[in-house]
């Protein structure tokens, strides 16, 4: 182990420590000109669940570096991502956050690298870590090409978020739609509401697509994002479809609804992250002008 940092793990981050957290993963971001974590790991800071646990690099009383785990469950492994303050690479400290991290998470853990930079790409290699994921950033702008007609088909009504009422079927699309994701699937109410209270949150950019004979069961959603600290970007944050609505075209239609949403509201570009292996999607949003932008790789032991 490096003599660099001491590491001690916990399970509820204490407040101050989280705005600690939050600075270091800033002055991350503005180095590498990407976020070291996810969103989901940023939250998670704010409320333990049981599931998350953080994992703190300490030396000389500042913070250094940091790991965010969650936990292995169903059939999905454990998951890492780590941020090492700049002013203090090199020395070790990223080496042993991932190290104590894929051991905490047990057989088959990863570690995400997003943007897998260079230093990324040696730390995995030195640790002899191979690729498991690949998650891609994909981009279009929202000026040119110039966006499809829209298809609208009898009997379909989209309308946007009309409040605490919708979370219930948001949730159950969502889940059902994405059972298979390790991040996306198994949303709680929690879920949702940490979203609405964040200062992005639009509901005039959250489109629900309903049967006009059925105005209670969703058929499928596209929720935007409107990004802060990216404008003139605007992101297709999820797309879902009821499985039992697959086949109609649903996917796309939304898609393309929230891109003009985003575009009237003064985006000029558009993003949205998707599984590299996920042909059906890649394919979908290609034909609908995007391209890789960049890819975030997750690591794990052979």
């Amino acid at each position: 182990m490096s003599d660099a940092a001491t590491l001690s793990w916990t399970d509820r981050v204490e407040p101050a420590m989280v705005a600690r957290v939050r600075e270091l993963l800033a002055r991350a971001k503005a180095e590498d000109g990407v976020a070291p974590v996810s969103e989901q790991a940023v939250l998670s800071l704010a409320e333990a669940d049981g599931a998350t646990g953080h994992l703190l690099a300490e030396r000389a009383g500042e913070l250094v570096g940091y790991a965010n785990l969650v936990a292995a469950h169903d059939e999905h492994s454990a998951m890492a991502e780590v941020a090492v303050d700049p002013s203090v690479r090199g020395v070790g400290i990223g080496t042993d956050l991932v190290r104590a991290a894929l051991a905490e998470g047990g057989p088959g853990a990863r570690v995400w690298a997003h943007g897998d930079l260079p230093a990324a790409k040696a730390l995995a290699a030195g640790l002899g870590l191979r690729t498991a994921r690949e998650l891609w950033q994909m981009r279009r702008s929202l000026a040119n090409p110039e966006l499809p007609e829209l298809d609208f088909p009898d009997g379909l009504m989209i309308r946007t978020y009309a409040g605490p009422t919708d979370h219930a079927e948001l949730l159950r699309v969502n889940n059902a739609a994405f059972s298979w994701h390790p991040e996306q699937g198994g949303w709680t109410e929690r879920d949702i509401e940490a979203r609405i209270a964040e200062s992005w949150f639009d509901g005039n950019g959250l489109f629900q697509a309903f049967d006009t004979d059925d105005l209670d069961r969703l058929l499928g959603f596209h929720w935007t994002k409107q990004h802060p600290d990216a404008a003139p970007a605007g992101e297709v944050y999820v797309v879902g479809v009821d499985p039992a609505a697959q086949g109609r075209g649903l996917g796309r239609l939304l898609t393309l609804f929230g891109l003009r949403h985003l575009r009237a509201t003064g985006s000029t570009e558009a993003l949205l992250y998707t599984e590299a292996d996920n042909a059906a999607a890649v394919n979908t949003y290609t034909k609908l002008g995007f391209t890789p932008a960049h890819i975030d790789v997750a690591y794990a032991l052979p």
